[in-house]
């Protein structure tokens, strides 16, 4: 396992809020378009749940990202996720938004993204984090890397590292589901 796909507990500890992009993240980077220019995008279920799970641990969850679509405000809402700004163009505004909303310091935040576009907002985060299929240059400044692709899992990873990292892994994952970190590659 290399260096980057080693979990940073100790610089995990102590996020208060989790901040994804979308496209390339949340989904596979696919953007679908109907002939009536509607959108569809696939988002993976494991990756929700583990949004839910990192809620219940008391993580916030927010999403930045560049695109704006009425499904991405569905799933936000479906998820429970408070925190949105779509449209963004320039992320480290996006990001001092979200943080001044959430009431927390970009310090507080941990951020995963995949492409040039988030790299400004993932510098002002102490947690950097990607998908394993992000763009290199985003890879190089990822203080960790997921073991799955963006839409297959990374965002699942990253909320039980965090789950793990700041204690909560015993009455989110093991109490209700009989898990230890260890039956779950950690």
């Amino acid at each position: 396992m290399s260096a980057k796909q080693t979990f940073p507990l100790e610089l995990a500890k102590g996020i208060k809020m989790l901040v994804l992009d979308v496209d390339g993240v949340l989904t596979e980077g696919h953007v679908t378009m109907t002939d009536t220019g509607d959108e569809i995008k696939n988002f993976n279920v494991r990756d929700g749940h583990g949004i839910k799970m990192l809620q219940r641990a008391g993580i916030e969850v927010a999403i930045l990202t560049g695109r704006k679509s009425k499904v991405v405000a569905h799933r936000a809402a479906d998820l429970g996720i408070q925190y949105v700004i779509q449209g963004s163009l320039r992320k480290a505004d996006g990001l001092t938004t979200l943080c001044k909303q959430a009431g927390i310091s970009p310090e507080d935040c941990a951020y995963m993204g995949d492409d040039v576009i988030d790299l400004p907002a993932m510098r002002q985060c102490r947690l950097q984090t990607a998908p394993q299929n992000a763009y290199t240059g985003v890879l190089l400044k990822a203080a960790w890397v997921a073991s799955f692709d963006g839409g297959h899992g990374a965002v699942r990873q990253l909320c039980e590292g965090l789950i793990l990292a700041n204690g909560g892994w015993p009455s989110i994952i093991e109490e209700a589901y009989g898990l230890t970190p260890q039956d779950c590659g950690w």
